[in-house]
Protein backbone atom coordinates (compact mmCIF):
# COMPACT_ATOMS: atom_id res chain seq x y z
CA UNK A 1 0.00 0.00 0.00
CA UNK A 2 1.47 3.47 -0.81
CA UNK A 3 1.43 5.72 1.95
CA UNK A 4 0.77 9.45 3.23
CA UNK A 5 2.03 10.92 6.00
CA UNK A 6 -0.16 13.82 7.69
CA UNK A 7 0.50 16.22 9.66
CA UNK A 8 -1.57 15.99 12.88
CA UNK A 9 -3.26 19.22 13.02
CA UNK A 10 -4.98 18.61 9.46
CA UNK A 11 -7.76 16.47 8.21
CA UNK A 12 -6.18 15.63 4.81
CA UNK A 13 -8.55 16.63 1.74
CA UNK A 14 -7.00 13.98 -0.36
CA UNK A 15 -6.81 10.34 0.57
CA UNK A 16 -4.06 8.45 1.25
CA UNK A 17 -1.77 7.88 -1.86
CA UNK A 18 1.29 8.42 -4.05
CA UNK A 19 2.22 8.42 -7.70
CA UNK A 20 4.95 7.75 -10.04
CA UNK A 21 7.62 9.52 -11.46
CA UNK A 22 8.28 10.97 -14.99
CA UNK A 23 10.94 10.36 -17.02
CA UNK A 24 13.51 12.18 -18.77
CA UNK A 25 16.54 11.84 -21.26
CA UNK A 26 20.09 13.34 -20.09
CA UNK A 27 17.85 14.59 -16.96
CA UNK A 28 14.87 15.42 -19.21
CA UNK A 29 11.73 14.12 -20.02
CA UNK A 30 12.51 10.72 -22.10
CA UNK A 31 9.43 10.16 -24.43
CA UNK A 32 8.14 7.43 -24.41
CA UNK A 33 7.87 7.08 -28.33
CA UNK A 34 12.01 6.88 -28.68
CA UNK A 35 11.69 3.47 -26.82
CA UNK A 36 9.31 2.06 -30.22
CA UNK A 37 11.93 3.85 -32.03
CA UNK A 38 14.90 2.77 -30.65
CA UNK A 39 13.78 -0.82 -31.00
CA UNK A 40 14.05 -0.46 -34.58
CA UNK A 41 18.16 -0.67 -33.81
CA UNK A 42 17.97 -3.66 -31.63
CA UNK A 43 18.87 -5.99 -34.08
CA UNK A 44 21.93 -4.42 -35.01
CA UNK A 45 23.12 -2.63 -31.71
CA UNK A 46 22.03 -5.12 -29.64
CA UNK A 47 25.08 -7.37 -28.81
CA UNK A 48 24.29 -8.97 -25.59
CA UNK A 49 21.89 -8.52 -22.70
CA UNK A 50 23.92 -8.12 -18.99
CA UNK A 51 22.67 -8.86 -16.06
CA UNK A 52 22.16 -7.35 -12.96
CA UNK A 53 24.39 -8.48 -9.71
CA UNK A 54 22.45 -11.28 -7.50
CA UNK A 55 22.68 -11.03 -3.96
CA UNK A 56 23.26 -8.03 -3.38
CA UNK A 57 24.21 -6.79 0.28
CA UNK A 58 22.25 -4.03 1.44
CA UNK A 59 22.59 -2.34 4.59
CA UNK A 60 19.64 -1.00 6.56
CA UNK A 61 20.34 2.67 7.19
CA UNK A 62 17.52 5.04 9.27
CA UNK A 63 16.97 8.66 9.62
CA UNK A 64 18.83 10.65 12.40
CA UNK A 65 16.39 9.82 15.16
CA UNK A 66 17.10 13.18 16.97
CA UNK A 67 17.46 15.84 14.61
CA UNK A 68 16.27 18.39 17.45
CA UNK A 69 19.95 18.04 19.10
CA UNK A 70 21.46 19.18 15.70
CA UNK A 71 21.91 23.03 14.59
CA UNK A 72 19.69 22.92 12.15
CA UNK A 73 17.05 21.32 14.32
CA UNK A 74 17.61 24.00 17.04
CA UNK A 75 17.37 26.66 14.36
CA UNK A 76 14.44 25.00 13.15
CA UNK A 77 12.63 25.25 16.76
CA UNK A 78 13.99 28.96 17.37
CA UNK A 79 12.33 29.80 14.06
CA UNK A 80 8.95 28.57 15.22
CA UNK A 81 6.49 31.23 15.63
CA UNK A 82 4.60 30.94 18.99
CA UNK A 83 1.32 30.73 16.85
CA UNK A 84 2.25 27.85 15.17
CA UNK A 85 -0.12 24.85 16.24
CA UNK A 86 1.32 21.61 17.09
CA UNK A 87 2.72 19.63 13.82
CA UNK A 88 2.78 22.46 12.22
CA UNK A 89 5.84 22.96 9.60
CA UNK A 90 7.91 25.73 8.17
CA UNK A 91 7.93 26.48 4.31
CA UNK A 92 9.02 28.97 2.01
CA UNK A 93 8.69 28.96 -1.81
CA UNK A 94 12.36 28.36 -3.98
CA UNK A 95 11.31 30.19 -7.57
CA UNK A 96 14.55 31.13 -8.86
CA UNK A 97 17.35 28.94 -9.64
CA UNK A 98 19.64 31.13 -7.28
CA UNK A 99 17.66 30.61 -4.56
CA UNK A 100 17.72 26.98 -5.58
CA UNK A 101 20.98 26.46 -5.65
CA UNK A 102 22.04 28.99 -2.77
CA UNK A 103 19.56 26.90 -0.42
CA UNK A 104 21.11 23.41 -1.06
CA UNK A 105 24.24 24.17 -0.69
CA UNK A 106 23.21 26.20 2.98
CA UNK A 107 21.79 23.22 3.82
CA UNK A 108 24.87 21.32 3.23
CA UNK A 109 26.94 23.20 5.09
CA UNK A 110 24.95 23.61 7.83
CA UNK A 111 24.56 20.01 8.10
CA UNK A 112 26.38 18.18 11.13
CA UNK A 113 25.05 14.21 11.28
CA UNK A 114 23.09 13.68 8.33
CA UNK A 115 22.36 14.45 4.31
CA UNK A 116 20.03 12.38 2.37
CA UNK A 117 19.87 13.15 -1.60
CA UNK A 118 17.33 11.29 -4.00
CA UNK A 119 17.01 12.69 -7.87
CA UNK A 120 15.87 11.50 -10.69
CA UNK A 121 18.80 13.09 -12.47
CA UNK A 122 22.03 14.48 -11.23
CA UNK A 123 24.16 15.85 -14.34
CA UNK A 124 27.96 15.64 -14.65
CA UNK A 125 28.12 19.79 -15.32
CA UNK A 126 29.59 23.10 -13.53
CA UNK A 127 26.78 23.19 -10.81
CA UNK A 128 26.25 19.76 -9.81
CA UNK A 129 30.16 19.92 -9.50
CA UNK A 130 29.96 22.76 -6.88
CA UNK A 131 27.20 21.41 -5.07
CA UNK A 132 28.84 17.89 -4.66
CA UNK A 133 31.99 19.50 -3.89
CA UNK A 134 30.30 20.83 -0.87
CA UNK A 135 28.75 17.36 -0.16
CA UNK A 136 32.41 15.96 -0.15
CA UNK A 137 33.76 18.38 2.36
CA UNK A 138 30.28 17.48 4.07
CA UNK A 139 31.50 14.46 4.51
CA UNK A 140 35.24 14.80 5.46
CA UNK A 141 33.73 16.79 8.13
CA UNK A 142 31.91 13.24 9.64
CA UNK A 143 28.37 14.01 8.01
CA UNK A 144 26.85 10.60 6.75
CA UNK A 145 25.96 11.21 3.23
CA UNK A 146 23.37 9.14 1.30
CA UNK A 147 22.69 9.80 -2.23
CA UNK A 148 19.89 7.94 -4.04
CA UNK A 149 19.72 8.10 -8.02
CA UNK A 150 17.75 6.99 -10.42
CA UNK A 151 19.94 4.49 -12.97
CA UNK A 152 18.30 5.83 -16.23
CA UNK A 153 20.67 8.93 -17.03
CA UNK A 154 23.83 7.10 -15.56
CA UNK A 155 25.62 7.01 -18.72
CA UNK A 156 28.42 8.59 -20.47
CA UNK A 157 29.64 11.69 -18.71
CA UNK A 158 26.46 11.39 -16.31
CA UNK A 159 28.43 8.18 -14.91
CA UNK A 160 31.23 9.89 -13.13
CA UNK A 161 28.79 11.43 -10.58
CA UNK A 162 28.60 7.85 -9.56
CA UNK A 163 32.53 8.12 -8.44
CA UNK A 164 30.67 9.87 -5.38
CA UNK A 165 29.86 6.32 -3.93
CA UNK A 166 34.04 5.94 -3.52
CA UNK A 167 34.07 9.00 -1.49
CA UNK A 168 34.78 8.17 2.46
CA UNK A 169 31.44 8.92 4.95
CA UNK A 170 29.32 8.68 1.25
CA UNK A 171 27.20 5.99 0.72
CA UNK A 172 25.41 6.03 -2.81
CA UNK A 173 22.64 3.55 -4.50
CA UNK A 174 21.41 3.74 -8.21
CA UNK A 175 17.21 2.90 -8.12
CA UNK A 176 15.98 0.02 -10.64
CA UNK A 177 19.11 -0.08 -12.28
CA UNK A 178 19.47 -1.37 -16.22
CA UNK A 179 21.81 -3.71 -17.00
CA UNK A 180 25.25 -3.56 -19.27
CA UNK A 181 27.71 -0.72 -19.65
CA UNK A 182 27.46 2.61 -19.50
CA UNK A 183 29.22 4.31 -22.36
CA UNK A 184 25.94 4.95 -24.69
CA UNK A 185 23.13 5.90 -23.22
CA UNK A 186 20.60 4.88 -26.33
CA UNK A 187 22.69 1.00 -26.70
CA UNK A 188 22.48 0.65 -23.17
CA UNK A 189 18.49 1.22 -23.65
CA UNK A 190 18.34 -0.98 -26.51
CA UNK A 191 20.39 -4.07 -24.67
CA UNK A 192 17.20 -3.88 -22.11
CA UNK A 193 14.48 -4.17 -24.08
CA UNK A 194 13.94 -7.53 -22.82
CA UNK A 195 13.31 -6.02 -19.67
CA UNK A 196 11.05 -3.75 -21.62
CA UNK A 197 8.19 -2.67 -19.02
CA UNK A 198 10.21 -2.87 -15.95
CA UNK A 199 12.53 -0.23 -17.80
CA UNK A 200 9.72 2.07 -18.36
CA UNK A 201 8.97 2.81 -14.75
CA UNK A 202 11.25 5.44 -13.14
CA UNK A 203 12.07 6.97 -9.82
CA UNK A 204 11.17 10.44 -10.18
CA UNK A 205 11.29 11.54 -6.30
CA UNK A 206 13.43 14.63 -5.58
CA UNK A 207 14.81 15.61 -1.92
CA UNK A 208 17.42 17.08 -0.15
CA UNK A 209 17.31 16.67 3.51
CA UNK A 210 19.97 18.17 5.82
CA UNK A 211 19.42 16.39 9.81
CA UNK A 212 15.96 15.41 9.26
CA UNK A 213 15.08 18.96 10.42
CA UNK A 214 15.37 20.93 7.01
CA UNK A 215 13.93 19.58 3.68
CA UNK A 216 13.63 20.90 -0.12
CA UNK A 217 11.37 18.85 -3.22
CA UNK A 218 9.90 19.92 -6.05
CA UNK A 219 10.37 19.70 -9.97
CA UNK A 220 14.22 20.30 -10.36
CA UNK A 221 16.98 17.96 -11.11
CA UNK A 222 20.42 19.04 -10.02
CA UNK A 223 22.46 20.66 -13.08
CA UNK A 224 23.11 23.51 -14.88
CA UNK A 225 19.57 23.81 -16.99
CA UNK A 226 18.02 23.56 -13.38
CA UNK A 227 20.03 26.42 -11.79
CA UNK A 228 19.55 28.96 -14.80
CA UNK A 229 23.23 28.58 -16.02
CA UNK A 230 22.96 26.59 -19.28
CA UNK A 231 23.73 27.79 -22.04
CA UNK A 232 21.01 28.16 -24.41
CA UNK A 233 17.50 26.62 -22.53
CA UNK A 234 16.85 26.55 -18.97
CA UNK A 235 14.11 25.42 -16.88
CA UNK A 236 11.40 27.53 -15.21
CA UNK A 237 11.09 25.63 -12.16
CA UNK A 238 9.68 25.68 -8.36
CA UNK A 239 10.32 23.91 -5.10
CA UNK A 240 9.96 24.23 -1.94
CA UNK A 241 11.96 24.80 1.14
CA UNK A 242 9.95 22.76 4.63
CA UNK A 243 11.44 22.41 8.22
CA UNK A 244 9.25 21.03 10.98
CA UNK A 245 7.62 17.60 11.30
CA UNK A 246 6.96 17.22 7.91
CA UNK A 247 10.56 16.60 6.87
CA UNK A 248 10.60 13.38 9.11
CA UNK A 249 7.83 12.28 6.38
CA UNK A 250 10.61 13.55 3.90
CA UNK A 251 12.93 11.04 5.86
CA UNK A 252 10.51 8.26 5.95
CA UNK A 253 10.04 8.37 2.73
CA UNK A 254 13.92 8.38 1.62
CA UNK A 255 14.46 5.53 4.13
CA UNK A 256 11.76 3.50 1.92
CA UNK A 257 13.43 3.86 -1.12
CA UNK A 258 16.55 3.49 0.05
CA UNK A 259 16.27 -0.10 1.61
CA UNK A 260 14.26 -1.00 -1.35
CA UNK A 261 15.32 -4.21 -3.24
CA UNK A 262 15.46 -2.10 -6.26
CA UNK A 263 18.04 -0.09 -4.56
CA UNK A 264 21.63 -1.34 -5.73
CA UNK A 265 25.02 -0.08 -4.12
CA UNK A 266 27.36 2.05 -7.20
CA UNK A 267 29.92 -0.79 -6.09
CA UNK A 268 27.85 -3.53 -6.94
CA UNK A 269 27.02 -1.92 -10.41
CA UNK A 270 30.66 -0.25 -11.41
CA UNK A 271 34.13 -0.79 -10.55
CA UNK A 272 36.55 2.77 -10.22
CA UNK A 273 38.30 1.52 -12.50
CA UNK A 274 35.54 1.34 -15.15
CA UNK A 275 34.98 5.53 -13.87
CA UNK A 276 38.38 5.64 -14.70
CA UNK A 277 37.68 4.34 -18.06
CA UNK A 278 34.52 6.45 -18.75
CA UNK A 279 36.22 9.64 -17.49
CA UNK A 280 39.15 9.05 -19.71
CA UNK A 281 36.46 8.79 -22.69
CA UNK A 282 34.40 11.46 -21.90
CA UNK A 283 36.97 14.23 -21.47
CA UNK A 284 37.66 16.37 -24.13
CA UNK A 285 40.65 18.56 -24.54
CA UNK A 286 38.53 21.86 -23.54
CA UNK A 287 37.74 19.77 -20.43
CA UNK A 288 40.76 17.76 -18.99
CA UNK A 289 40.26 16.05 -16.35
CA UNK A 290 41.70 18.14 -13.62
CA UNK A 291 38.47 20.92 -14.04
CA UNK A 292 36.58 18.26 -12.91
CA UNK A 293 33.23 19.02 -14.57
CA UNK A 294 31.89 15.58 -13.78
CA UNK A 295 30.58 16.67 -11.02
CA UNK A 296 32.25 14.03 -8.74
CA UNK A 297 35.82 13.09 -8.10
CA UNK A 298 37.15 10.11 -10.40
CA UNK A 299 37.82 7.05 -7.53
CA UNK A 300 41.62 8.17 -7.50
CA UNK A 301 40.74 11.59 -6.39
CA UNK A 302 37.72 11.02 -4.29
CA UNK A 303 39.63 11.39 -0.79
CA UNK A 304 41.31 14.28 -2.34
CA UNK A 305 41.01 17.74 0.05
CA UNK A 306 38.55 19.80 -1.89
CA UNK A 307 39.87 23.27 -3.27
CA UNK A 308 39.15 26.15 -0.27
CA UNK A 309 36.42 27.94 -0.93
CA UNK A 310 37.55 31.41 -0.20
CA UNK A 311 40.49 30.68 -3.01
CA UNK A 312 40.64 33.82 -5.22
CA UNK A 313 38.66 32.76 -8.81
CA UNK A 314 41.24 32.18 -11.92
CA UNK A 315 41.19 33.00 -15.57
CA UNK A 316 39.60 29.57 -16.37
CA UNK A 317 37.07 30.54 -13.65
CA UNK A 318 35.83 33.41 -15.20
CA UNK A 319 34.40 31.48 -18.18
CA UNK A 320 32.99 28.75 -16.16
CA UNK A 321 28.84 29.00 -16.04
CA UNK A 322 29.26 27.71 -11.94
CA UNK A 323 31.41 31.22 -11.61
CA UNK A 324 28.15 32.83 -11.62
CA UNK A 325 26.48 30.58 -8.94
CA UNK A 326 25.22 32.33 -5.67
CA UNK A 327 27.04 31.20 -2.24
CA UNK A 328 25.03 29.86 0.83
CA UNK A 329 20.99 31.15 1.64
CA UNK A 330 21.12 33.11 5.31
CA UNK A 331 18.74 30.10 6.34
CA UNK A 332 17.55 32.38 9.24
CA UNK A 333 15.99 35.38 7.04
CA UNK A 334 13.94 32.74 5.37
CA UNK A 335 10.52 34.19 5.07
CA UNK A 336 8.67 31.12 6.76
CA UNK A 337 5.38 30.79 6.65
CA UNK A 338 3.78 27.78 9.19
CA UNK A 339 0.69 25.75 8.06
CA UNK A 340 -0.37 22.02 8.43
CA UNK A 341 1.01 19.67 5.50
CA UNK A 342 0.31 16.50 4.13
CA UNK A 343 3.01 14.36 1.93
CA UNK A 344 2.15 12.30 -0.40
CA UNK A 345 4.79 9.41 -1.94
CA UNK A 346 4.35 6.73 -4.13
CA UNK A 347 5.33 3.29 -3.06
CA UNK A 348 8.45 1.84 -4.76
CA UNK A 349 6.83 -1.38 -5.54
CA UNK A 350 4.70 0.79 -8.49
CA UNK A 351 8.41 0.19 -10.23
CA UNK A 352 7.76 -3.44 -10.30
CA UNK A 353 5.15 -3.99 -13.14
CA UNK A 354 4.08 -7.45 -11.75
CA UNK A 355 3.32 -5.74 -8.34
CA UNK A 356 1.70 -2.89 -9.75
CA UNK A 357 -2.00 -2.60 -10.17
CA UNK A 358 -2.42 0.23 -13.06
CA UNK A 359 -5.61 0.50 -12.01
CA UNK A 360 -5.38 1.45 -8.59
CA UNK A 361 -6.39 4.75 -7.67
CA UNK A 362 -4.02 5.30 -5.28
CA UNK A 363 -1.01 7.45 -6.24
CA UNK A 364 0.18 10.85 -6.23
CA UNK A 365 -1.63 11.49 -9.50
CA UNK A 366 -4.68 10.26 -7.96
CA UNK A 367 -4.18 12.15 -4.99
CA UNK A 368 -4.17 15.67 -6.82
CA UNK A 369 -7.35 14.52 -9.02
CA UNK A 370 -9.02 14.07 -5.44
CA UNK A 371 -7.86 17.52 -4.56
CA UNK A 372 -9.07 19.53 -7.53
CA UNK A 373 -13.03 17.42 -7.51
CA UNK A 374 -13.07 19.18 -3.92
CA UNK A 375 -12.55 22.32 -5.68
CA UNK A 376 -15.37 24.91 -4.85
CA UNK A 377 -14.56 28.14 -7.11
CA UNK A 378 -10.88 27.85 -8.66
CA UNK A 379 -7.97 25.26 -9.63
CA UNK A 380 -4.78 26.75 -11.20
CA UNK A 381 -2.59 23.98 -12.34
CA UNK A 382 1.24 24.34 -14.06
CA UNK A 383 1.98 20.94 -15.32
CA UNK A 384 5.22 20.96 -18.32
CA UNK A 385 3.85 17.98 -19.80
CA UNK A 386 0.03 17.38 -19.56
CA UNK A 387 -1.60 14.65 -21.43
CA UNK A 388 -4.85 14.50 -19.49
CA UNK A 389 -6.07 11.07 -20.51
CA UNK A 390 -10.26 10.12 -20.60
CA UNK A 391 -10.28 10.21 -16.44
CA UNK A 392 -8.84 13.49 -16.33
CA UNK A 393 -10.80 15.10 -18.67
CA UNK A 394 -14.02 13.41 -16.69
CA UNK A 395 -12.65 15.47 -13.29
CA UNK A 396 -12.51 18.58 -15.69
CA UNK A 397 -15.81 18.04 -17.13
CA UNK A 398 -17.01 17.81 -13.43
CA UNK A 399 -15.50 21.01 -12.35
CA UNK A 400 -16.53 22.65 -14.85
CA UNK A 401 -19.90 21.84 -14.62
CA UNK A 402 -20.19 22.42 -11.02
CA UNK A 403 -19.01 25.84 -11.82
CA UNK A 404 -15.48 25.66 -10.78
CA UNK A 405 -12.83 28.07 -12.89
CA UNK A 406 -9.76 25.85 -13.92
CA UNK A 407 -6.77 27.76 -15.36
CA UNK A 408 -4.04 25.46 -16.88
CA UNK A 409 -0.34 26.40 -17.78
CA UNK A 410 1.63 24.34 -19.77
CA UNK A 411 4.39 24.05 -22.31
CA UNK A 412 4.42 25.36 -25.35
CA UNK A 413 5.35 23.18 -28.58
CA UNK A 414 8.56 25.50 -28.95
CA UNK A 415 9.04 25.63 -25.09
CA UNK A 416 8.67 21.52 -24.31
CA UNK A 417 12.18 20.13 -24.12
CA UNK A 418 9.88 16.85 -24.86
CA UNK A 419 8.39 17.30 -27.86
CA UNK A 420 6.22 13.83 -28.19
CA UNK A 421 5.02 14.78 -25.07
CA UNK A 422 2.94 17.84 -26.86
CA UNK A 423 1.83 15.29 -29.44
CA UNK A 424 -0.18 13.77 -26.60
CA UNK A 425 -1.62 17.35 -25.08
CA UNK A 426 -2.42 18.59 -28.45
CA UNK A 427 -5.29 16.45 -29.07
CA UNK A 428 -7.24 16.96 -25.97
CA UNK A 429 -6.30 20.94 -26.56
CA UNK A 430 -9.65 21.42 -28.03
CA UNK A 431 -11.92 19.65 -26.19
CA UNK A 432 -10.34 21.53 -22.95
CA UNK A 433 -11.20 24.65 -24.36
CA UNK A 434 -14.65 23.69 -25.25
CA UNK A 435 -15.20 22.72 -21.77
CA UNK A 436 -14.54 26.37 -20.46
CA UNK A 437 -10.90 25.44 -19.08
CA UNK A 438 -8.66 28.55 -19.48
CA UNK A 439 -5.43 26.94 -21.02
CA UNK A 440 -1.96 29.21 -21.62
CA UNK A 441 0.84 28.01 -23.09
CA UNK A 442 4.51 29.11 -22.39
CA UNK A 443 6.71 31.00 -24.37
CA UNK A 444 9.86 29.93 -25.11
CA UNK A 445 11.78 32.85 -25.85
CA UNK A 446 11.29 34.59 -23.29
CA UNK A 447 14.47 37.31 -23.37
CA UNK A 448 14.96 39.89 -20.60
CA UNK A 449 11.27 38.75 -19.41
CA UNK A 450 12.52 35.75 -18.54
CA UNK A 451 13.33 37.79 -14.75
CA UNK A 452 9.78 38.18 -14.41
CA UNK A 453 8.35 35.40 -14.83
CA UNK A 454 6.55 32.59 -12.78
CA UNK A 455 9.87 31.50 -11.01
CA UNK A 456 12.87 33.58 -12.00
CA UNK A 457 15.85 33.72 -14.05
CA UNK A 458 19.33 32.71 -14.04
CA UNK A 459 22.82 33.27 -15.82
CA UNK A 460 22.03 31.53 -19.04
CA UNK A 461 20.26 31.61 -22.25
CA UNK A 462 16.80 33.33 -22.74
CA UNK A 463 15.43 30.08 -23.70
CA UNK A 464 13.34 28.73 -21.17
CA UNK A 465 11.41 25.57 -20.54
CA UNK A 466 8.55 24.99 -18.13
CA UNK A 467 9.11 22.36 -15.13
CA UNK A 468 7.47 23.60 -12.45
CA UNK A 469 4.30 21.04 -11.43
CA UNK A 470 2.35 23.18 -8.77
CA UNK A 471 -1.74 22.79 -8.07
CA UNK A 472 -3.68 25.61 -5.69
CA UNK A 473 -6.99 24.97 -4.88
CA UNK A 474 -9.43 27.70 -3.84
CA UNK A 475 -6.79 29.72 -2.95
CA UNK A 476 -5.81 27.60 0.16
CA UNK A 477 -4.26 24.68 -0.75
CA UNK A 478 -1.15 24.46 -2.78
CA UNK A 479 0.76 21.11 -3.71
CA UNK A 480 4.36 21.50 -5.36
CA UNK A 481 5.77 18.17 -6.13
CA UNK A 482 7.66 16.03 -9.09
CA UNK A 483 4.42 14.87 -10.81
CA UNK A 484 2.82 16.18 -14.09
CA UNK A 485 -0.96 15.73 -15.32
CA UNK A 486 -0.38 12.92 -17.50
CA UNK A 487 -0.91 9.26 -17.92
CA UNK A 488 3.08 8.44 -17.20
CA UNK A 489 3.26 10.28 -14.22
CA UNK A 490 -0.22 7.97 -12.92
CA UNK A 491 0.83 4.62 -14.37
CA UNK A 492 4.46 4.52 -15.26
CA UNK A 493 6.81 6.31 -12.92
CA UNK A 494 7.06 7.25 -8.74
CA UNK A 495 6.22 10.49 -7.62
CA UNK A 496 6.12 12.58 -4.61
CA UNK A 497 4.48 15.99 -3.88
CA UNK A 498 3.98 18.30 -0.41
CA UNK A 499 0.35 19.44 0.06
CA UNK A 500 0.29 22.02 2.41
CA UNK A 501 -3.32 23.98 3.49
CA UNK A 502 -1.53 27.97 3.38
CA UNK A 503 -3.67 30.98 2.20
CA UNK A 504 -1.02 33.03 2.33
CA UNK A 505 1.82 30.27 0.45
CA UNK A 506 -0.98 30.04 -2.34
CA UNK A 507 -1.44 34.04 -3.03
CA UNK A 508 2.31 33.74 -3.22
CA UNK A 509 2.29 31.22 -5.97
CA UNK A 510 -0.74 32.46 -7.50
CA UNK A 511 0.94 35.89 -7.86
CA UNK A 512 4.06 34.77 -9.43
CA UNK A 513 2.01 32.53 -12.16
CA UNK A 514 -0.24 35.46 -12.69
CA UNK A 515 3.04 37.30 -13.87
CA UNK A 516 3.79 34.79 -16.48
CA UNK A 517 0.39 34.24 -17.82
CA UNK A 518 0.11 38.09 -17.97
CA UNK A 519 3.97 38.60 -19.94
CA UNK A 520 5.06 35.42 -21.14
CA UNK A 521 1.92 33.42 -22.54
CA UNK A 522 -0.67 32.59 -25.03
CA UNK A 523 -4.01 31.69 -23.77
CA UNK A 524 -5.72 29.54 -26.30
CA UNK A 525 -8.99 30.35 -27.93
CA UNK A 526 -10.80 28.97 -30.74
CA UNK A 527 -12.42 31.04 -33.97
CA UNK A 528 -16.28 31.40 -34.49
CA UNK A 529 -14.99 28.65 -37.29
CA UNK A 530 -13.37 26.68 -34.52
CA UNK A 531 -9.67 27.17 -35.47
CA UNK A 532 -6.86 26.84 -32.44
CA UNK A 533 -5.43 30.69 -31.85
CA UNK A 534 -2.89 31.69 -29.39
CA UNK A 535 -3.69 34.78 -27.92
CA UNK A 536 -1.17 37.00 -26.74
CA UNK A 537 -1.23 39.44 -23.75
CA UNK A 538 -2.24 42.85 -24.09
CA UNK A 539 1.13 45.16 -24.59
CA UNK A 540 2.91 41.66 -25.23
CA UNK A 541 6.40 42.17 -27.37
CA UNK A 542 4.72 38.94 -29.28
CA UNK A 543 2.17 38.78 -31.08
CA UNK A 544 -1.08 36.46 -31.77
CA UNK A 545 -0.59 33.28 -33.82
CA UNK A 546 -2.89 30.69 -35.75
CA UNK A 547 -0.05 27.43 -35.72
CA UNK A 548 2.26 26.17 -33.02
CA UNK A 549 4.42 29.61 -32.33
CA UNK A 550 7.83 30.12 -32.26
CA UNK A 551 7.62 26.16 -33.40
CA UNK A 552 10.07 24.59 -36.62
CA UNK A 553 8.77 23.22 -39.71
CA UNK A 554 10.04 20.00 -38.36
CA UNK A 555 8.46 20.29 -34.89
CA UNK A 556 5.29 20.82 -36.39
CA UNK A 557 5.60 18.23 -39.45
CA UNK A 558 5.88 16.14 -36.21
CA UNK A 559 2.85 16.54 -34.25
CA UNK A 560 1.19 15.88 -37.51
CA UNK A 561 2.67 13.00 -38.35
CA UNK A 562 2.44 11.21 -34.99
CA UNK A 563 -0.21 12.86 -32.76
CA UNK A 564 -3.32 9.96 -34.13
CA UNK A 565 -1.04 7.04 -33.61
CA UNK A 566 1.34 7.31 -29.97
CA UNK A 567 -0.66 6.21 -27.31
CA UNK A 568 -1.59 9.02 -23.82
CA UNK A 569 0.61 6.47 -21.71
CA UNK A 570 3.57 6.06 -23.65
CA UNK A 571 4.13 10.01 -23.57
Amino acid sequence: MPTATLAPSWSAPVPPGIPRAAASLSGRRWPGMAWLLAGLCALVALTGCGSLPKDVDRPVSRALSAPQGTPLGQLAASLTPRTARAGDSGFALVGSPNEAFSTRLALTQAATRTLDIQYYAIHADASSRDLLRAVRQAAARGVRVRILLDDFNSTGRNALVMGMAFVPNVEMRMFNPLPGGRGAGMLRAVGALGDFQRIQHRMHNKLYVADNAWGITGGRNLGDAYFGTADGSNFVDMDVLAVGPVVRAMSASFDRYWNDALAYPVQSLITPQELRRLRDVSTTPEQPPQADHGAAPGPAQASAAAPSASAAPSAAAAQDPAATLPGPADLRSLPLIWAPALLLVDQPSKLVPEQNDEHSEDTVVDGMLHLMQRARGDALIVSPYFVPGPQMMKVFADMRQRGVRVRVLTNSLASNDAPLAHVGYARYREALIRLGVELYEMRAEQGAKLDRTVFGSGAGGSKASLHSKIFIIDGRVISIGSMNLDLRSKLQNTEIALVIRSAALSREATAKIDDTLDDSAWRMELTPEGQLRWKAPAGASFGDATSEPDASLGLRMMLQLLGPFAPDEML
